[in-house]
């Protein structure tokens, strides 16, 4: 069974694990830091209460920023990634959001394709952004508020 719950500080762990045995973006004290950031909300997508994926977004104002989001390498291309980039997007709409952005490395060609069949568009370039010395595209999704 698929199920998509808010984590919270005591996952903080599991949260540094499977980000580590993905794309290793953030320390311990980085993923603590998050938890308690104003307005961000952190969601585990579990099969049978194993987490293998995870989105983090902040909720500012009118908007939201993704800062993270990950599928487990082995749970990837079968639709997960999709299901809980579905989920997201209809919880900010419930929660009138007007825009949804996020960045992505240029050399990322997977998951800008993945963002891009979700109506997400390049706005801007940060130049040099990541570790490696590519680029950051700044991507947004415009929402359909009810």
């Amino acid at each position: 069974m698929i199920s998509i719950k808010q984590l919270n500080e005591k996952d903080i762990d599991l949260c540094y694990e499977l980000d580590s045995n993905t794309i290793s973006l953030w320390s311990k004290k980085q993923w603590a830091n998050e938890f308690k950031k104003e307005g961000t909300k952190i969601l585990g997508l579990s099969i049978k209460n194993l987490v293998i994926g995870m989105c983090v977004f902040q909720v500012v104002l009118d908007e939201a920023q993704v800062n993270f989001f990950v599928i487990k390498d082995q749970f990837r291309k079968k639709g997960f990634g999709s299901y809980l980039m579905t989920y997201l997007i209809k919880k900010c709409e419930k929660l009138n959001l007007k825009k949804l952005f996020l960045e992505v490395s240029q050399s990322n060609v997977i998951a800008e394709r993945f963002y891009n069949r979700f109506d997400f568009s390049t706005v801007g370039i940060r130049k040099n952004y990541y570790k490696d010395g590519s680029d950051a595209l700044l991507k947004e999704k415009k929402l359909t508020t009810k």
